[in-house]
């Protein structure tokens, strides 16, 4: 059998991290973990990696244009209900989604799949339209997922470029901006964060119970919005379709041990009366964070089709296009 030398590249976090110290099944990799506005940049770019996390609305748009350098695997690196992290002014008379019509919104990338998401929560859930607000982005062309896809803002909808030194941070500081669908207060290689000199954005959350609200989002559309894949260079995977399912079956083994453990720790809490007893029973049940195709149709589709509604593809993207076709029952 073939073994492979590949390079992976993966954002941290608890299900991820386990993916450093084992490799897939045939395949010895070189794990970079780095931040995933770094990492996409990188991917669109200069195609840095042979494994890497994706944003999945920007691999749905280039697939959209025709690029089919990547094969999607059903691996769900990030999920949550993005709307529930929507900040307005700390001072600002907006209390409920509706306030939202003519705000000034901020998003680091209007493309982004979190915006995504949050854009299609304020429409189908809150009657609040793209179209009702205007918008700035902070990341420049050069370092932005649109400079890869030919990003042009969508018609009737207003985006305005921030300068190369400008943050959504000091907008908010300066009274200029009343929101933001995403907001990031830490630096990498693409994104400015925080204000400068020290200051911070003046915000509070939209939602005083965001938790409450995921839940009633649920409730309502059956959906835990997912914002990342995982992607395998086509030239690789069609030359080693074996690689496919090694890849998948190495995400699935480092999050059953993530799932392990943390039952542990529930349990441990439960015993010195942190938790109840009965917590630790419903996470070793439960995976509140199925990967594979076929479950997750529909909360794939869901995406594709606020793409289009949005304007940031032409026509609905069938999603089992852009995944491996090993996966597609999974």
């Amino acid at each position: 059998m073939t073994r492979l030398s590949l390079s992976a590249c993966l954002s941290p976090g608890l299900v991820t991290d386990p993916l450093a110290n084992q490799s897939p099944e045939g395949i010895d990799w070189t794990v970079s973990h780095v931040h995933p506005s770094e990492m996409f940049w990188r991917q669109l770019k200069f195609s840095d990696f042979d494994i890497s996390e994706m944003s999945l609305a920007t691999l749905l748009i280039q697939y959209a244009q025709g690029v089919r350098d990547w094969v999607a695997l059903p691996v769900f690196t990030m999920r949550r209900f993005f709307h529930t992290g929507i900040v307005v002014r700390a001072d600002s008379d907006i209390r409920r989604p509706e306030d939202l019509k003519g705000a000034r919104v901020g998003v680091p990338e209007y493309q982004q799949t979190s915006a995504v998401w949050s854009r299609g929560a304020l429409q189908h859930e809150f009657g609040v339209a793209p179209c009702d607000m205007t918008w700035f982005m902070e990341r420049p062309p050069g370092l932005s997922h649109g400079d890869a896809t030919g990003f042009t803002p969508p018609p009737g909808v207003t985006v305005s470029q921030l300068d190369g030194t400008d943050t959504l941070a000091e907008m908010f500081v300066r009274g200029e901006l009343d929101a933001s669908l995403v907001h990031l207060t830490g630096t990498n290689l693409i994104d400015r964060g925080g204000a400068q000199g020290g200051r911070h954005a003046p915000v509070r959350p939209l939602f005083d119970d965001g938790r409450a609200e995921g839940l009633r989002y649920l409730a309502s559309t059956g959906i835990l919005p997912v914002n990342h894949c995982v992607v395998i260079r086509r030239s690789i995977a069609e030359e080693h379709p074996w690689v496919v399912l090694n890849v998948y079956a190495a995400f699935e083994r480092a999050k059953a041990e993530v799932l392990r453990r943390t039952a542990e720790l529930v349990d441990l809490f439960g015993q010195v009366g942190i938790t109840p007893p009965e917590a630790a029973d419903s996470v070793a049940s439960g995976d509140p964070l199925p990967y594979g195709f076929a479950g997750q149709r529909h909360v794939l589709e869901t995406l594709a089709g606020f793409l289009h509604e949005q304007g940031l593809v032409g026509d609905t993207i069938d999603p089992a296009s852009v995944f491996a076709e090993q996966t597609l029952t999974l």
